[in-house]
C-alpha cells in the first residue's frame, strides 16, 4: 500500500473542503449557543419585510416558515459535523489505499466539495425560506446545489468502497501467489 502521490491538489481540495465543512458547522453551533435568539430574529425579520407581498399579512404562515427555516439551519449543523467527519475518515484511509493517484484525487475532491455543498444547500435554504415564503420554494431555488453535491459525496464513497475492495482482492491475491503450494 502507499500513499497520496506529493503535490496533489485534488487531494489538497479535498481536505480544504473537508476541514471548510467542519469549521462551518462547528460555527453554527457556537452561534446557535451564542446568539439563537438573533439568529431567530433575523429569519423572522426576512420574512416580514416581505409580509404583505408574500404572506397577504398571515404572521401564522410566516411564524411557521421560519420555524422550518430554523430547523433548516440546525439540519445544516449536522450533515456539516456527521458528512465532514465521514468525509476525513474516507479520505484517510484512501490514503492508504493503492489506486491511480488522478482518480483518489478526485474522489477526494468530490468528497470534500461534496460535504460542504450538502450541508451549505440546507444553511441557504433556511435563510431564504422566510423571503420565499415557503421552504419548498426555499428548497427548490437551490435543488441544484443539492443534487449535485449529494452526488459527488455518494459517488465518492462508493468510489472508496471499490478502491478498498480492489486493494483487498490484490493483497489476497498477492498472499496466495506467495503461499507454499501444496
Amino acid at each position: 500500500m502507499r500513499g497520496y502521490a506529493r503535490n496533489s491538489l485534488p487531494l489538497a481540495l479535498g481536505w480544504f473542503f473537508v476541514f471548510a465543512t467542519l469549521l462551518f458547522g462547528q460555527g453554527m453551533g457556537i452561534a446557535f449557543g451564542a446568539v439563537e435568539d438573533d439568529i431567530k430574529a433575523g429569519l423572522s425579520a426576512r420574512g416580514e419585510a416581505v409580509l404583505s407581498e408574500v404572506y397577504q399579512g398571515d404572521r401564522g404562515a410566516l411564524e411557521a416558515v421560519s420555524k422550518k427555516a430554523w430547523s433548516y439551519y440546525k439540519r445544516a449543523h449536522l450533515h456539516a459535523g456527521g458528512m465532514g467527519t465521514t468525509a476525513a475518515v474516507l479520505l484517510g484511509l484512501l490514503g492508504l489505499l493503492v489506486g491511480q493517484d488522478r482518480l483518489r484525487g478526485a474522489v477526494a475532491l468530490a468528497l470534500g466539495a461534496g460535504a460542504f455543498g450538502y450541508s451549505f444547500f440546507w444553511y441557504l435554504a433556511g435563510r431564504a425560506a422566510p423571503a420565499l415564503g415557503s421552504t419548498g420554494a426555499a428548497k427548490e431555488a437551490y435543488a441544484n446545489l443539492a443534487r449535485m453535491s449529494s452526488g459527488f459525496y455518494v459517488a465518492a464513497t462508493v468510489w472508496v468502497a471499490v478502491i478498498l475492495g480492489l486493494t483487498l482482492w490484490r493483497a489476497w491475491r498477492e498472499g496466495q501467489a506467495a503461499a507454499p503450494k501444496g
